[in-house]
């Protein structure tokens, strides 16, 4: 591993994303995380631990006035608001949420924005550097991927003096890394759901005890409105702990002139942004000491939630004749939401355009999520075309570091890809075939085929390009590898190059919506 001890220019900050790739889960760390997980106070043990020998004390951590927001489903949306509305009120805000789209550093936000390359590899040289020093001390032992960048997101918004950290949970909640947080001034529950069931437990009740673990002694806690059962454990939950738990109105309850419009599109967006100005209001009372109503936030809390950005939640953009619906919507649950939103939007697209129309569904999913179940949720979306691929961003080796996965061979992802494949194929009633056969010896297949209408491809830009046949300009760049394929895959794509507009929704996964934005939106990639 090259050194970083001499971390001061800008063209190290790729050689600091390698270095930050290795602390990926690993085969030694996932039994350490097998065994910590047996024994969960352990976990956060060894966070502080870290924290520690990156120079930090958790006290610390109080200086930030923290937000700390959990959830299943749009605990990132709810940050988001949440994180604009008090930008908006001018402090200088701090943000860190997971996992990125494009690049490692929009994690890590100050003032709504990525931090830069420089600042990211300063930092990051600096936190490394102390970990790697005193590692033999501790057995070798180096802190996980997740791990260091909460670690160094922790040491940017206090070196930055920021006024205020939103911070995101990972995963779960009570055991959850960030969950070192001793005193937040406000925490929120987003909507719950079913998700890491190995980690969280395989009952909502389960995982809404991981969830309400976040709360503590005396800070105000918020929560959208739950199911009844993991609803009750929230609340005993913050009757244990000693919190106020209180559950957010509709969003329709809140006085303002005229309607409240929201910058992020979906109605469940709704709960989230409703769930925002409790966090917000709570935080404003705090800071201001001041008593007004949570009903009547004034003007800018409203202009807020309006001007909020969330790349890849609900996203549309149009190239040309091609729309792209960009989700990631990773559970059945989220997958409602995500198809409710798709066929709210696409009837007026596909007025305006006003001619013959290509419908295609670009999916992939990871982790142990029920594929299968998210599938025949977007069977009634009637798509002409399902394409499949992995995560891969770029089938050759200068794929960006930012967006490596070193969890998961490509052998393991490309057959999952052939799995959701015959999934689809079997939920729209097809015939089964053999199995395609899966070329991995001397690299990645160029496309693996069961049916006319269903495609896997190795990597997703691959699949962008057949979807798009040329006419995304973005996509046509001669700066991007064209693939060459069989002449009867492109026979197949007849219809895309005849038809007078392509709607392509993409979703099953954040990692495949950030892959598929590192091609369609370039300036994320600079």
């Amino acid at each position: 591993m090259k050194s970083l001890r001499s971390c001061s220019i800008m063209n190290v900050f790729q050689d600091a994303v390698c270095t930050l790739n290795t602390l990926q889960t690993n085969a030694s760390a996932l039994e350490q995380v097998k065994r910590e997980r047996g024994h969960p106070q352990l976990q956060l043990q060894a966070m502080r631990g870290f924290l520690q020998r990156a120079g930090l004390k958790v006290e610390e951590l109080d200086r930030l006035n923290i937000i700390h927001v959990t959830g299943t489903k749009g605990k990132g949306s709810t940050c988001a608001f949440t994180e604009q509305i008090l930008r908006n009120y001018g402090f200088r805000t701090g943000f860190y949420s997971s996992p990125h789209l494009v690049q490692v550093r929009e994690r890590i936000r100050i003032n709504g924005q990525p931090i830069g390359k420089e600042l990211f590899t300063k930092y990051f040289c600096q936190v490394y550097r102390r970990l790697e020093d005193t590692k033999e001390a501790h057995g070798g032992s180096m802190p996980a991927y997740f791990r260091f960048l909460t670690i160094l997101a922790f040491n940017v918004f206090l070196q930055e003096k920021v006024d205020l950290a939103v911070i995101e949970v990972g995963i779960g909640g009570a055991y959850d890394c960030t969950n070192i947080i001793r005193r937040p001034w406000v925490c929120g529950i987003s909507s719950l759901g079913i998700d890491h069931t190995s980690i969280l437990g395989d009952t909502i009740e389960k995982i809404a005890w991981q969830k309400g673990g976040i709360f503590k002694l005396g800070v105000p806690a918020f929560t959208v409105k739950q199911p009844v059962g993991p609803m009750k454990v929230l609340q005993e939950r913050a009757e244990e702990i000693g919190c106020s738990l209180s559950v957010c109105p509709d969003l329709e309850e809140y006085e303002s002139e005229g309607s409240l419009s929201l910058g992020l599109a979906g109605h469940h967006q709704r709960r989230n942004a409703s769930l925002a100005l409790q966090l917000s209001h709570t935080w404003l009372q705090r800071h201001f000491l001041t008593g007004v109503s949570v009903l009547k936030p004034i003007y800018d809390i409203f202009t807020g939630l309006a001007e909020t950005e969330w790349p890849g939640r609900n996203q549309t953009l149009k190239h040309g004749p091609v729309t792209y619906f960009l989700d990631g919507a990773h559970t059945t649950r989220s997958m409602l939401a995500c198809v409710r939103w798709f066929n709210e939007v696409t009837p007026q697209h596909e007025r305006n355009a006003g001619g013959s129309m290509v419908r295609v569904l670009l999916f992939n999913a990871t982790g142990e999520r029920d594929c299968a179940a998210m599938l025949k949720l977007l069977v009634p979306c009637h798509f002409d075309f399902a394409v499949f691929c992995p995560n891969i961003t770029e089938a050759i080796a200068t794929c960006n570091a930012d967006q490596q996965n070193f969890n998961v061979s490509v052998e393991n992802m490309l057959t999952r890809c052939l799995d959701n494949q015959q999934s689809w194929r079997v939920l729209n009633g097809q015939e089964e075939k053999p199995e395609a056969e899966l070329l991995i010896g001397g690299g990645l297949p160029l496309v693996a085929e069961r049916h006319s209408d269903t495609l896997v491809f190795p990597c997703i830009l691959s699949a962008l390009q057949w979807i798009s046949q040329g006419r995304d300009s973005i996509l046509s760049n001669p700066n991007k590898c064209i693939i060459p394929l069989k002449p009867s895959i492109n026979a197949k794509a007849a219809p895309l190059r005849e038809a007078v507009s392509i709607h392509v929704l993409i979703t099953g996964s954040l990692h495949l919506v950030g892959g598929a934005l590192k091609h369609l939106d370039p300036a994320l990639n600079s």
